[in-house]
């Protein structure tokens, strides 16, 4: 592996006991400078255990991190974990002064040696977090995005490499969460930032991230962009993070008149399409119609087999209705997986 690569993870293992599925093992990764890498995988999979390796919160009991060649040392051999160049946020914002306003919890990173450096230098960090008009409000009166976004300004105020964000949407309310998913990739953008999140919400890493990395029993799995990565997982535990998918086994596959040759077959609602065509064949029941904005995801069974379906006329399907479908494309997985 180069050694003048940006930052890299060289069969990095930490474990907290041992079994082995408790931390990371074995992890090999580089990281690609200027973009946004997402890590996913169940709970439990080391996913902030990685970050925390990465950023020299931890020290691994194997291996080593490199950024830009050089190893970033841990809490053994540095008093102050973590890397200069480097700034984390969670989702608890634990680092704020809840009683200080946005302004002051961010410029409070700056010296005073240069006054007017530390004022312009805030007033940037508060507007590229849209917070600007928030600079004299205490944050102890602010909401969970508000917060958020204090916490992002202040990491970013010292203008760090790296960006690790760890769950950090996750105490922002759903309809401030995808505003704040744009600023970060615009700040990515507009600076040349690199940003390292781990998430469990498979629709912020899909419209978010550049590159995903998925971990299961802490070894990395699979990892590609999140367009690769969702048209054609090569796992099951990928297909399962990614999608709503429905996963059947060979008997019940053949009840969507799939043969299948292998254990498993996933399909996503999307694929599934409810067909017009064949009025006469009319043998899916729809069991639940769930309300999803402008479209309707519908739950269906035939023969004790059970699919979710995508549907853009809302109010056509009612439960009880009957209807036909065609699965428009499948995966299949073996045992091994």
């Amino acid at each position: 592996m180069d050694k003048g690569s940006f930052l890299q993870a060289i069969s990095v293992t930490k474990n907290y006991s041992e079994d082995r599925s408790s931390g990371v093992n074995n992890v090999i990764l580089s990281f690609k400078p200027g973009k946004i890498t997402a890590i996913v995988g169940e709970s439990g999979s080391g996913k902030s255990t990685l970050l925390k390796l990465l950023y020299g919160l931890l020290d691994p009991d194997e291996g080593q991190v490199l950024f830009k060649g050089e190893q970033i040392l841990g809490p053994v051999e540095k008093l102050i974990p973590g890397h200069d160049k480097m700034k984390m946020v969670t989702q608890h914002t634990d680092d704020l002064n809840l009683f200080a306003t946005a302004w002051e919890n961010v410029s409070a990173l700056l010296s005073n040696i240069n006054l007017e450096y530390k004022r312009s230098a805030t007033e940037t960090a508060l507007k590229q977090l849209r917070i600007f008009e928030l600079k004299d409000q205490r944050v102890a009166h602010m909401s969970g995005g508000e917060k958020q976004r204090v916490a992002i300004a202040r990491a970013l105020i010292s203008k760090p490499e790296i960006l690790f964000l760890d769950e950090p949407f996750n105490q922002v309310d759903a309809s401030f969460r995808e505003g704040l998913q744009q600023t970060i990739r615009q700040i990515v953008k507009d600076t040349g930032l690199t940003v390292i999140m781990v998430s469990h919400d498979p629709a912020e890493v899909l419209s978010m991230a550049d590159e995903l990395i998925v971990l299961k029993d802490g070894e990395t799995v699979e990892h590609g962009t999140p367009a690769q990565m969702y048209a054609r997982p090569k796992m099951l535990y990928t297909a399962q993070l990614l999608s709503h998918c429905s996963v059947l086994n060979k008997d019940e596959a053949l009840v969507c008149g799939i043969t299948a040759t292998r254990r498993n077959v996933a399909i996503t609602p999307e694929n599934v399409e409810i067909d017009v065509t064949n009025l006469g064949k009319r043998k899916w029941k729809v069991t639940q119609v769930l309300f999803k904005g402008f479209y309707e995801e519908i739950l269906i069974e035939k023969d004790g087999t059970r699919l979710r379906a995508l549907n853009i006329q809302r109010g056509k399907y009612r439960e009880g209705s009957m209807i036909d479908i065609k699965i428009l494309k499948y995966f299949e997985y073996g045992q091994w997986e």
